[in-house]
C-alpha cells in the first residue's frame, strides 16, 4: 500500500464526511477519488457528471486491477509513475452520461487541470507508453503523464471598425461618351485573328504595342482607381467550447439529449 502525504489525510476525511450524504451510492474508493478533484463543482449537474466519470473509470480499472495504481498516482502526484490504462473505444472517446469526451482530457481536468480547454493543451511525458496520440489499443489516463502547454495563438485578423463606413463618399469619375465610343471603335477595327502581344517586345512586333493593348490602356485610363482609407482593428481568434451538437433520431423521433 502507499502512504499519504502529511496533512492530506485530514482533508480527505473532511471531504468524505461532507459528501457522504450527497453521494449515498458511491463506493469508498469512488468517494476517495472524488475527494482529490481539483477546483470546485460549478453546479449540481457538474458534480453528478464527475461522479459518473469516476464510476466509469473505477469499473474499467477493476477489471485490470489498476485502482491501486490510480489512487497512488493521484495522492503522490508522481510524474514518474507508471501508466494507468483503459481500453480505447472505436472513436477514441469515452461516453459519460449523455456526453462524450477524450478520456485523458476528462481525467486531467478532474484531477489536475480544472481549467483545461481541449486536448491541444496537453502534451504527454516521454516515458508514457500508452499516450493518447500513440493510438494504441490502451489509453493512458494518468493525469500526471500529461503536462499542460501553452497553445500558440493565431495572429489577429484585421477588420474594419464598426463605426467606420467602407462605402466611399464620392463616386469615381465616369468616362465621357466620346472616349467610350473611341474605345469601342478600336475594338471593332481590331483584327481578332492576330494574337495579342500585350505590349511586350517580340520579334514580330518590333516593340510596338498591338491594337488590343492600346485599347486596354484606353479602358484602364477611363476609370480612375478607387482609393479609400479604412480604419482597421485587430480581432483575436478564440476557440468555441463546442463547435457542433449531435442528435440521434429514430423514425423522425429524437432519442436522448443533444451532445
Amino acid at each position: 500500500m502507499f502512504k499519504m502525504n502529511p496533512g492530506t489525510d485530514g482533508v480527505l476525511k473532511d471531504f468524505l464526511q461532507t459528501t457522504s450524504s450527497r453521494l449515498p451510492f458511491a463506493s469508498p474508493i469512488e468517494k476517495r477519488l472524488l475527494g482529490w478533484k481539483k477546483g470546485e463543482f460549478k453546479s449540481e449537474q457538474d458534480e453528478k457528471w464527475s461522479e459518473k466519470a469516476v464510476k466509469s473509470l473505477v469499473k474499467k480499472l477493476r477489471k485490470c486491477n489498476g485502482l491501486e495504481d490510480l489512487e497512488k498516482v493521484i495522492t503522490t502526484q508522481d510524474q514518474g509513475s507508471k501508466c494507468v490504462t483503459i481500453p480505447r473505444s472505436l472513436d477514441s472517446r469515452l461516453q459519460v452520461g449523455t456526453k462524450k469526451g477524450l478520456p485523458h482530457v476528462i481525467y486531467c481536468r478532474l484531477w489536475r487541470y480544472p481549467d483545461l480547454g481541449s486536448h491541444h493543451e496537453l502534451k504527454s511525458v516521454e516515458h508514457c507508453h500508452f499516450a493518447f496520440h500513440l493510438r494504441r489499443e490502451q489509453v493512458c489516463v494518468n493525469p500526471y503523464h500529461y503536462n499542460k502547454v501553452d497553445t500558440p495563438s493565431l495572429p489577429p485578423v484585421m477588420v474594419p471598425k464598426a463605426q467606420t463606413s467602407i462605402i466611399p463618399t464620392t463616386l469615381p469619375e465616369v468616362a465621357s461618351l466620346d472616349k467610350l465610343n473611341r474605345c469601342l471603335t478600336n475594338l471593332t477595327n481590331t483584327n481578332l485573328i492576330t494574337p495579342p502581344t500585350s505590349g511586350y517586345v517580340t520579334d514580330d512586333s518590333n516593340g510596338n504595342a498591338s491594337p488590343q493593348s492600346q485599347t486596354m490602356t484606353d479602358l484602364s485610363s477611363a476609370s480612375p482607381a478607387l482609393s479609400t482609407s479604412i480604419d482597421l482593428e485587430p480581432v483575436m481568434y478564440s476557440e468555441p467550447t463546442f463547435w457542433c451538437s449531435i442528435s440521434y433520431y429514430e423514425m423522425n423521433t429524437r432519442v436522448g439529449e443533444n451532445y
